[in-house]
């Protein structure tokens, strides 16, 4: 009796396991949606301020609920009138990633990435300043974090500051980075505006889809 319990304690537990990794219906690969979408999934690589692949990331792919995929393919036919496009750095993200943000963020011997991604703040004050914390919406799978290229070259857009530098230079409104570049954050949050996205005050590449299908949902199933 007591074997059989276990048994069936087993395959409940893998039953669990097995449902958190598939992927929640209604989220699909953007770049199937979005015609010429650039993909540089950041925490499915090492080039990030963890310094490695983040858990919950098995492949480079960008997965957002259908309703933000279908509005950002909006905004990509936008930009190519003018010859720009949209690059991806991160789209859904699991609890998971979250949770692993939250314990590389506790590590303080862990200092490897703090030139590129935090010079300017102490790596005891990220969850105090809002850099880290223990929830996302971009585990609600309508938030992302992009750029824009040119579509001829693929080069980034000067925007002032890096993707993901914890530092007051990345908020939109800063007055510390050029003109141009300024210019250019002006144009990308317009145009997530016109379709629908709205901007983070802290961050220049930040949107979230208005309406989101799963404004009080989670998810944790595994990018793949």
């Amino acid at each position: 009796m007591m074997r059989a319990l276990a048994l069936s304690f087993v395959i409940a537990v893998s039953a669990c396991a097995h449902a958190a990794a598939e992927r929640a219906d209604g989220f699909v690969d953007a770049a199937r949606i979005v015609p010429g979408l650039r993909v540089e999934m950041r925490y499915a690589g090492a080039h990030n301020f963890v310094g490695r692949r983040v858990d919950g990331y098995e492949a480079p792919v960008c997965l957002l609920t259908h309703e933000a995929a279908e509005a950002l393919a909006g905004v990509q036919a936008e930009l190519a009138a003018s010859g720009l496009g949209l690059k991806v750095f991160d789209c859904y993200r699991p609890q998971r990633a979250v949770a692993d943000f939250a314990r590389w963020a506790a590590d303080l011997s862990d200092q490897s990435t703090k030139a590129e991604f935090y010079p300017n703040v102490d790596k005891t004050r990220l969850f105090e300043l809002g850099y880290i914390a223990e929830r996302s919406g971009h585990s609600r799978g309508s938030t992302l974090d992009l750029t824009l290229v040119n579509l001829a070259t693929g080069a980034e857009v000067d925007m002032g500051s890096p993707f993901d530098l914890f530092d007051t230079r990345s908020w939109p409104s800063d007055e510390t980075v050029s003109a141009a570049a300024r210019a250019n954050r002006a144009m990308l949050a317009d145009v997530m505006r016109r379709h629908g996205f709205r901007p983070l005050r802290e961050e220049w590449w930040h949107f979230t889809l208005e309406g989101e299908p799963h404004p009080d949902t989670y998810f944790d199933f595994v990018v793949r």
